[in-house]
């Protein structure tokens, strides 16, 4: 280990050390919780119960089968999830990456863990409400207007966390997908603005991350081929981010990892955002 190592090892075990608080940004996964229509759903049962088989010395074990699409519950989308014209990130051709039952460019695997500065936008406090309407379209405009409150925007090499209040209806899977009033999210020009502020990933507390309007479920998704196919920026979606909202922090250091399932589109995650001092 170098000087320069131990010094960066040290300082970050001594700012831990001074106290950390880590506030969990992912769902509940449940069988019957809210799934986008364009994906298969959550399933999880249990297949050996104590007692089914009982070890000489009295114990037993117990196991599940779970049975998940990518794109269920908090997730992460890759850059192989979208393509436009048959195109993926980067000019690849869609249809020859994807042959051989995974995707051969742009697989999940190949997202490296995120350990990085996110800034939380709380665009539902800066209309002065705790949810923004079902179908709301969210601008650059809010996103400034969401900085400003927060005093922080989102920099080069981080991560930018979108707060619409709707996570709250994550119970209720009919609320949350919003059939009937459509759901809050990002328009073409909030994805510019994120783009423009040189992010890796963005994050919301939606199904879809951009707006889907009353009665048109997710039949157009503009946002997704601006960030995942044009520029690439990574999307996470169905955020719970009302812990984090509570502790009334903007900036906060963000720690993801995908599982490592090679080939695939997307990948259920557990992020965390982590907050220095005994708050």
């Amino acid at each position: 280990m170098t000087d320069t190592e131990s010094v960066t090892s040290d300082a970050l075990l001594a700012a831990i050390a001074q106290g950390v608080k880590t506030v969990d940004l992912a769902q509940p996964l449940f069988n019957g919780m809210p799934c986008s229509p364009n994906h298969p759903g959550f399933k999880m049962a249990l297949l050996r119960r104590h007692g089914d088989s009982v070890r000489p010395d009295g114990t037993s074990a117990a196991n599940e089968i779970i049975v998940t699409g990518g794109h269920v519950g908090t997730h992460i989308d890759a850059f192989a999830h979208a393509s436009h014209e048959g195109r993926l990130h980067g000019g690849w051709d869609s249809g020859q990456a994807q042959s051989g039952g995974r995707f051969t460019v742009h697989g999940v695997e190949t997202i490296s863990p995120m350990v990085c500065r996110g800034v939380l936008l709380d665009v539902a406090a800066a209309h002065d409400t705790d949810c923004l309407p079902g179908g709301y379209g969210i601008t650059a405009e809010d996103l400034d207007r969401a900085a400003h409150r927060a005093g922080a925007e989102p920099g080069p090499g981080g991560v930018c966390l979108i707060n619409t209040g709707w996570s709250t209806w994550w119970p209720d899977p009919d609320r949350y997908l919003g059939h009937e009033t459509g759901v809050p999210g990002l328009t073409p020009s909030a994805a510019e603005w994120l783009v423009d502020h040189e992010i890796i990933a963005a994050g919301t507390d939606t199904t879809a991350f951009e707006q889907i309007h009353p009665g048109a479920g997710h039949a157009v998704l503009p946002v997704h081929r601006m960030l995942l196919v044009d520029v690439g920026v990574h999307i996470v979606e169905n955020l719970r981010l009302t812990d984090l909202v509570d502790l009334g922090t903007a900036v906060f250091a963000f720690v993801l990892a995908p599982l490592k399932i090679l080939g695939a589109t997307g990948s259920p995650v557990r992020p965390l955002a982590l907050v220095g001092g005994n708050r």
